[in-house]
Parts: structure tokens; sequence; C-alpha cells
């Protein structure tokens, strides 16, 4: 299972990457002062590729879904951040770009350090449902968070706006994964239990809110300001959520417990490299990354 999860996971991220590369390219593409709310989908809905983007994040989603059937969130989400290495070399080619050293060693970082902590951490699978009040000291902070993020997002422009944006769409969009493994497991108890369960209109909510939040960071400013957070924040969250909520667990022991720390920490710096790499591959238009 842990095989079968891993491999569905990596196919999710392929599918998440050709969708980043179509959609980032369609929202970079709206005028600032159109980047908002309405005025924002407005814009996408007439870009074909924006609708193209949209039925690979849709293949993506159910791929995933699939991979959290059979896996943990602990497994599953860090294997996520491949994105990263298929969208890279998908912008270069589009853009008629080189890849460059550095990028090529991040990726290399990002890849051994992904698979040691498969190997040495043994992430092991918690509960695929947890009772409402356990949920809801994590959507508490959750949400705080993310309305301090966007309250805080109204106030600025450019590169500012576009992080804190992209913050809240990272803590969306880990709630939407911990949110999946528990619907995909509602799937067998029928239709009934899946449409009177809190976590089906709470993991809706997630996907529209997270969708809206994602498209008006890549609107806002430099896609460098915002894909870093995005990439980064969605598999901290929903591990986090694993781990306190779904009770998944890391087995280690001694100083496993500082290497695996280690690795965390690369993967993330790693991460954040191949973002910015892969913002920086599309152009930007002028009215945004403006100096705040």
């Amino acid at each position: 299972m842990t095989l079968l999860a891993g491999a569905l996971a990596v196919l999710a991220a392929l599918l998440f990457a050709i969708a980043s590369v179509a959609q980032r390219g369609a929202a970079a593409d709206v005028p600032d002062e159109e980047a908002r709310g309405g005025r924002l989908i407005a814009r996408l809905i007439r870009s074909p590729r924006w609708w193209a983007g949209t039925v690979g994040d849709t293949g993506g989603f159910v791929v995933q879904a699939a991979a959290l059937g059979v896996g943990s969130l602990l497994l599953v989400q860090p294997l996520l951040v491949t994105t990263v290495l298929f969208a890279l070399p998908l912008e270069a080619r589009l853009t008629g770009r080189r890849i460059g050293r550095p990028e090529i060693r991040w990726a290399v970082v990002l890849v051994a350090a992904l698979a040691l902590f498969v190997v040495i951490g043994e992430p092991t699978a918690g509960v695929d449902q947890a009772p409402l009040d356990v949920w809801l000291p994590s959507l508490a902070v959750l949400l705080v968070l993310l309305v301090l993020c966007v309250l805080l997002a109204g106030r600025q422009r450019g590169p500012r706006r576009a992080a804190l944006l992209a913050v809240a769409t990272g803590l969306a969009y880990g709630l939407v994964a911990a949110l999946t493994k528990s619907v995909v497991d509602l799937l067998g108890e029928g239709p009934l239990a899946l449409i009177t369960s809190w976590e089906t209109w709470v993991l809706v909510a997630a996907v529209l809110g997270g969708t809206l939040l994602q498209q008006t960071a890549f609107g806002a400013g430099p896609l460098a300001a915002s894909l870093p957070a995005v990439t980064v924040g969605e598999p901290i969250v929903a591990a986090v959520l694993g781990v306190v909520v779904l009770g998944e667990q890391v087995r280690a022991d001694g100083l496993e417990w500082g290497l695996i720390g280690l690795l965390v920490v690369l993967m993330i710096v790693a991460t954040a490299a191949l973002s910015r790499s892969s913002a920086a591959a599309l152009p930007e238009p002028e009215t945004l990354g403006a100096p705040t």
C-alpha cells in the first residue's frame, strides 16, 4: 500500500504541475486592478489556458484522493512537493530558457531528502476520521490564521500582498488534504453518509476558498513571492493535521529525530528555491510586483 500511495502521489504531482504552469500563466496576465474577487474570476473563465489548468487540477485532486485513501498524509503530502520538479522543466520549455546548475542541485537535494525521509521516518497511518470535537481546536486556529492573512493582505500591494494570500492558500489547501482523507473514507459508507457529514461541506468550502485565494495570490504580485508559500505551506499544514488530529506518526528514536528534522528543513529550503526558479520562468506583467 505504501508503494501504491507513493506512486499515486507522484502522478498527482505531475498533473498538478501541468495545471500550475497553465493557471499561473493565465493569472499573471490579469492586470493588478482586476486581480480581485469576481473580476479576477470573470477574466480567468474566459481563458482557455486557465480551463486547461482546471482540468489538470481536477485530475490531480482525484489521484491525490486515491493516494490518501491508501496512504498517510505524512507520506503523500511531502511527495506532492515534487510538483516543482515537474513544473520547472515544463516552464523552461515553454519559455525557451535553460535550467541552471543551481536548480539541478536543489532538485537533487529535494529528491534525496524525500527518499531519506520516507525510508528513515517510515510514516504510519492513523485514523481516517476524527470526531468534530477533536477537529475543533485545529479548525479554530486555521480560521484565525487565514482571516488574519487575508485582512493583512488587504492593506498591502505587490509582493507582500501576494505572499500573505499565498500563506492563506497554503492553510486552506492543507486543510483540504486532511479532510480529503476523511471524505474518501466516507465514500464507502454510501451517499447519505457523504452528504450529511460536516467534513464534506467544510471540504467544499475550503476548496472553493483556497482556489479563489490562490488565483488572487498569483495575480497580485510576482509569482516568486507567492508560489513558495503555497508549495511549502500545504504539506506542512496537512502533515501537522495528520499528526494532531488523525494520529499519524513518524517512527524514529534518538538521533533519528535530529536527522528527520534536518531532512524536513532541507525539503522546505529546496522546495522554496525551486519554486522561485519556477516562478521566475514566467514573465510578469509590469503592473505586478511594483514596489510598495
